[in-house]
């Protein structure tokens, strides 16, 4: 062999060897943490509190033959005053930790869908996220005072990427093309088969529900936290491969009959012949006092809501000009002059549709309407009655 030859021979062979080892490096840098992170999202449940779905974070050690979930929905109900610490708000949830195992074990008795997004980033990123879990999951670290809308268990991971990955971290837009959603937009479509839930809720949110959502908002539930991961990116490089769906659930089921616009609409009945069929004035008193009564109670609780809680999405609820709490002590009041107040209960009923047009302050018109359609008759009774004793006296 010409020396030449054997020259370029070992060029060739020492150019290969440079090569096999450049790329058994840059493996071993990409896979050195022997980490497996994903990000689980559940469907929805049976329960009120699982309408929404639920989110957790994976981690797999294969080093430590582990396989964790971090959850941050967890609270203590055993605490002595659970009930109080909620309805005003000041509940404390923390990030907890457990296996896979137990972690899927209650999705797997509800028979509630689970998907898991596997994320394709390198070995230094994976450490960073599990460090960050780990340090947030600490004693000192892991308690926040839980928001609904703007701070749950799926925002508190939807921040955890931008932290942990760096201003080379970005998501991509989730939004629907061509279409504004406010939070209560969105949360109507969840509620779509808890129609009285949902009333419900409408009634009790204020107006700062309505405004319109931003591409990091939406994120508060975790479809679309599954959405956002989905199409993020990381230098430009995608961060996450396609969800897999790793538990089926059920079928959704349909929205059903709704009860509460039934009911809404049996008390506009009831109300009107009450008040417009002569032998039926008894009933007429009846649905008056009922009327005043009740809405009168819903006012005093949207103020205690509004003032008495820390409930961010209950403040600034105009729900309260329809609901006036002094309806409470009208209900029971049979004096003359108050002809006033039923002109100021109409005028405040038309300023709160005014606000629904100007979308200020959406209300759940297909069940309230009835309801304030009843109201609009007593006020006008009461006004006609007070106006025509007056001319009398």
């Amino acid at each position: 062999m010409q020396p030449f030859a054997i020259i370029t021979m070992y060029k060739k062979l020492i150019t290969a060897i440079c090569l096999l080892f450049i790329t058994h490096l840059s493996f071993a840098q990409g896979d050195s943490s022997h980490l497996r992170v994903s990000l689980l999202t559940c469907g929805a449940g049976e329960e009120i509190w699982e309408t929404f779905g639920h989110t957790g974070v994976r981690v797999i050690d294969s080093n430590h033959h582990t396989d964790i979930v971090y959850n941050y929905g967890t609270f203590d109900g055993y605490d002595k005053d659970f009930d109080i610490k909620f309805m005003k708000g000041k509940l404390l949830y923390y990030i907890s930790y457990e296996t896979f195992a137990g972690f899927m074990r209650e999705y797997i008795e509800a028979k509630r869908p689970v998907q898991e997004q596997i994320l394709q980033i390198t070995g230094k990123e994976k450490q960073q996220i599990d460090s960050f879990l780990k340090w947030n999951a600490q004693p000192d670290n892991k308690y926040y005072k839980y928001d609904f809308y703007f701070d749950n268990c799926a925002t508190r991971i939807r921040d955890i990427f931008p932290t942990t990955l760096g201003p080379s971290f970005h998501y991509g837009n989730i939004l629907p093309t061509g279409r504004s959603l406010s939070f209560r937009d969105i949360s109507d479509q969840y509620l779509y088969k808890r129609h009285w839930e949902r009333f419900g809720i409408d009634i009790l949110l204020g107006s700062r529900v309505d405004k319109i959502m931003s591409n990091a908002d939406i994120m508060f539930l975790p479809d679309f936290l599954r959405n956002g991961v989905a199409s993020a990116t990381v230098n430009g490089k995608k961060i996450a491969a396609d969800p897999q769906t790793i538990l089926p659930g059920t079928d959704e089921q349909a929205g059903g009959v709704n009860q509460a616009f039934i009911v809404m609409l049996l008390v506009f009945l009831l109300t009107l012949a009450g008040l417009m069929v002569p032998s039926l004035r008894v009933l007429g008193k009846i649905m008056t006092f009922l009327l005043l009564f009740i809405t009168g109670l819903l006012g005093w609780l949207i103020l205690f809501m509004w003032f008495g809680t820390d409930h961010q999405a209950c403040q600034n609820n105009y729900n309260v000009l329809w609901a006036l709490p002094t309806n409470l002590i009208l209900a029971y009041l049979n004096k003359r002059n108050k002809n006033k107040y039923a002109v100021l209960g109409i005028i405040l009923i038309l300023i709160s549709l005014l606000l629904h047009v100007l979308h200020i302050q959406k209300l759940p018109l297909l069940e309230l309407m009835p309801l304030l359609l009843s109201l609009l008759m007593v006020y006008g009774t009461i006004y006609r009655k007070n106006y025509k004793n007056d001319i009398a006296s």
